[in-house]
């Protein structure tokens, strides 16, 4: 069953238990997801991994929404949006620790043969494929500086 089947299945349990946060969350990661195949061109299906990708920057924007609430003093705001993360965060793959990370640039970096700062981009290309929904890219980003940094 792919992802986008089971976030059906799970709206129609979500409107049937009356969870109006996991049905309402539900409803805007299935929008984004059906702006997002009928952009471009022509209309497609995404795939899992596509679907991941969506529900990553869907995860993104909650958080960095919850910390601009909590910066602003809107504790009931942060918490609706920390919420809402946290039913997104169901349906995306484990998230990698930041030891795991730190392993997987250490190969990247032996591999692309990189020497400082200047081959970031080389370990980020060698890398974003490996973490792509299983890690926040910002997290990476800051990981790869600190170790080209060394």
């Amino acid at each position: 069953m792919s992802i986008k089947e089971q976030l059906r299945l799970d709206l129609t349990e979500a409107i049937r238990g009356r969870d109006e946060l996991v049905s309402g969350t539900i409803r805007m990661v299935l929008s984004a997801i059906t702006n997002e195949e009928v952009a471009g061109k022509e209309a497609r299906v995404l795939s899992d991994d596509e679907v991941i990708t969506v529900l990553s920057r869907e995860a993104k924007k909650r958080r960095e929404a919850s910390e601009a609430f909590e910066t602003a003093g809107r504790a009931d705001k942060a918490a609706l949006e920390k919420a809402e993360g946290e039913v997104i965060a169901k349906y995306l793959p484990a998230q990698l620790s930041a030891d795991d990370i730190k392993a997987m640039i250490a190969t990247a970096i032996a591999s692309t043969g990189a020497a400082g700062p200047s081959d970031m981009g080389k370990v980020m290309g060698a890398i974003k494929p490996l973490i792509a929904g299983k890690a926040d890219g910002s997290v990476v980003s800051t990981l790869v500086k600190e170790a080209l940094n060394k």
